[in-house]
């Protein structure tokens, strides 16, 4: 079970180190070769929305069948590992809904980018004329 949250770990790293790497100031053919690299990364990489999805849906059909440990007869043991469960539940939320908004906001950034890219190439088609 802990193979799939740290493997959302990285990808919420990757995508995060990505962002940072499109979204710095550099020289235009640097930044346009960047960008369409990332785009050729992003259509095989859309595999992460449907996993983190499930992933959602896994932790809310847990949360949903937990035993509930709130009552006199359970232990302190008890009382702090359904603390701890619930905890790592909220993380893997967190880096679920994290790996979603990251990767939507890569693939803004890159159509941004050659939307601009595209409208500079017009404006020197007609500058040109």
């Amino acid at each position: 079970m802990a193979l799939q949250w740290l493997i959302i770990s990285y990808v919420v790293a990757i995508e995060a180190a990505i962002v940072v790497l499109i979204t710095l100031p550099s020289p235009k053919l640097l930044r346009n070769r960047i960008v369409s690299l990332v785009s050729l990364i992003l259509q095989p990489a859309l595999f992460v929305i449907p996993f983190a999805g499930f992933q959602l849906l896994d932790l809310y059909w847990k949360n949903e069948h937990r035993l509930i440990c709130t009552s006199e007869v359970c232990t302190a043991t008890e009382r702090d590992r359904y603390e701890k469960a619930i905890y790592k539940a909220q993380r893997n939320v967190i880096l679920c809904v994290a790996t979603i908004l990251i990767y939507w906001c890569i693939s803004r950034i890159c159509k941004y980018q050659k939307d601009v890219q595209s409208l500079e190439e017009v404006e020197k088609r007609y500058k040109s004329k």
